[in-house]
């Protein structure tokens, strides 16, 4: 029974997690919408290559307590070239997604198009880590995706080429939780994950920076306007402590989904992860304005119920399993 107790606790602790985590990304996702969008629609106009790598610098500089904390020593790992080509992925996908917000995309649009990466994360998992994708996670997935579908508006708004801005952002974030997982299995522990992510993925994002930079120069008007404008420069006031949250914000939520990947499967937490679409389509329209059509409502409901509908079926279904052992 205690068996039962601990895989249970696990389960509720890794959900507790994920979910905490969607709020701090809801947070986060609002920085990332301000920050870039021109001065004369209401943000600060910072260039979104520029925003993502100071993001991640901020981010750095504060983890480093963490670092002293639980030592050098646990930064070693048997797998740099895994946490090298994640700490790449993760940052591709920032810069990636941050672009989203800098074209004007609202925040609710953009996030639940990002919520087609329970499918990605799904595919990963079950291909080359060998979890099993039973019907009832496959089924809570599709529910979330449909859910998002509905909630973007697609046949009744209609949207643009910008759709596929989330979802490339989406494939990479979801290789990211793959490979995350990977190394959960492999024993690294949730504050090498996190440490070594922020350390590592802030040359990753100077290295986007520079070659975006580089091709700007080299190349003018190939790339959307705006993007390789200033994105050395750091802004000051109201902007500059924003930014600063943000970078504090990126620090919490890598921690969080860390923590819950050690705990539980990827694919019964992504359910849980979904739910950072009605939070932040909600702290958008709070605080920003940005009304979300009629169709957010019941594509939010469809969300929630696909993450209580998991936890219910995972949580009945271990019981007896392990009980019998």
């Amino acid at each position: 029974m205690s068996q039962v107790s601990s895989t249970t606790n696990s389960a509720a602790t890794g959900a507790a997690f994920m979910l905490v985590g969607a709020l701090v990304f809801a947070g986060s996702n609002l920085l990332q919408s301000v920050l870039p969008t021109p001065v004369q629609y209401g943000g600060f106009g910072m260039s979104s290559t520029g925003m993502a790598f100071w993001q991640y610098v901020v981010a750095a500089i504060l983890s480093l307590p963490l670092v002293l904390r639980i030592g050098v020593k646990n930064l070693r790992t048997s797998h740099p070239l895994v946490h090298e080509i994640r700490a790449f992925v993760s940052a591709l996908g920032v810069h990636v997604f941050v672009y989203g917000f800098a074209s004007g995309v609202p925040i609710w649009q953009m996030v639940t198009l990002l919520a087609t990466g329970p499918l990605f994360i799904i595919l990963g998992s079950t291909l080359f880590l060998g979890e099993r994708a039973s019907p009832a996670r496959i089924g809570a997935a599709l529910v979330g995706f449909v859910g998002a579908i509905i909630v973007s508006g697609v046949g009744t708004e209609g949207i643009g080429w910008t759709a596929l801005v989330p979802i490339v952002a989406a494939a990479l974030w979801g290789t990211t939780d793959v490979l995350t997982k990977y190394l959960s299995l492999k024993g690294e522990s949730p504050e090498t994950l996190t440490v070594s992510l922020l350390v590592l993925v802030t040359p990753n994002h100077l290295l986007i920076l520079l070659a975006v930079w580089a091709l700007g120069i080299a190349a003018p008007g190939v790339l959307p306007v705006g993007l390789a404008d200033n994105v050395f420069a750091l802004p000051s006031g109201t902007a500059l402590w924003l930014l600063v949250l943000l970078g504090a914000l990126t620090a919490a939520a890598q921690y969080l989904l860390a923590y819950a990947y050690k705990v539980a499967d990827a694919t019964y937490l992504q359910p849980f992860g979904d739910t950072k679409v009605p939070l932040s389509g909600l702290v958008g329209w709070v605080i920003l304005g940005q009304v979300p059509s009629i169709w957010f409502w019941p594509g939010a409901a469809l969300i929630v119920a696909a993450s209580v509908f998991i936890y219910w079926v995972e949580s009945r279904n271990r019981t007896p399993t392990l009980a019998t052992a």
